[in-house]
């Protein structure tokens, strides 16, 4: 079986990027930026700008010239200490039981893999996620690649997967962007309810 696990909202209790622009952000910097992004927030929950083209512009300006090995390690103390605080006991347990199954399980995600990879190692589970890029050791405040969301979430499955080759799939996830994931399910979970599961897993 293949288990596909969303990350943020889905095995956490919220959207964990804006706690780790937060913890990694240099002080000066994140108190600058907390007047910046006013204007460009404040576009977003009016629905004017699309989450995607947030994230980047955080992104960009909380990380761009940093250098690679303080971000990399600020990543490994968020795993460390802030993100099992946040994971959802009974997403856990869920999590944990497709893993004593011998399932294979996957955090399929949009947040970046200098936190969530050292998480996954500690949970033995698989990981598809975005990368920050970076030019030798400082960070450009780009994403190296396309964000993982949407449908670049199933290309990504099925690039890494043949997921004709399993029994069945299930998948979890809690936004409009994890549709295209679960569409991919046997047996989805949306928000913690059944969402209705897709026919085109084996079409590919």
């Amino acid at each position: 079986m293949l288990a596909l696990f969303d990350f943020d909202g889905t095995l956490t209790t919220r959207e964990t990027l804006p706690d780790f622009l937060r913890f990694a952000t240099p002080p000066r910097r994140l108190h600058l930026g907390t007047l910046l992004f006013v204007l460009p927030v404040l576009a977003y929950r009016l629905k004017l700008l699309p989450v995607s083209v947030l994230r980047a512009l955080l992104v960009r300006y909380a990380f761009g010239g940093l250098p690679r090995t303080a971000v990399e390690e600020a990543g490994r103390r968020f795993a460390a200490t802030v993100l099992p605080s946040l994971v959802r006991p009974e997403m856990q347990a869920r999590l944990d039981a497709h893993r004593a199954r011998g399932d294979t399980v996957v955090v399929v995600s949009g947040g970046f893999d200098v936190y969530l990879a050292p998480w996954c190692a500690s949970q033995g589970v698989e990981l598809l996620c975005s990368s920050l890029e970076h030019a030798g050791d400082r960070m450009t405040g780009r994403y190296a690649g396309p964000q993982c969301v949407a449908a670049e979430k199933v290309r990504r499955v099925r690039q890494r997967y043949d997921v004709a080759r399993y029994r069945e799939i299930h998948a979890h996830g809690d936004t409009h962007e994890d549709l295209a994931l679960l569409a991919l399910a046997d047996q989805a979970i949306y928000r913690g309810a059944p969402w209705p599961a897709g026919a085109d897993r084996r079409s590919q």
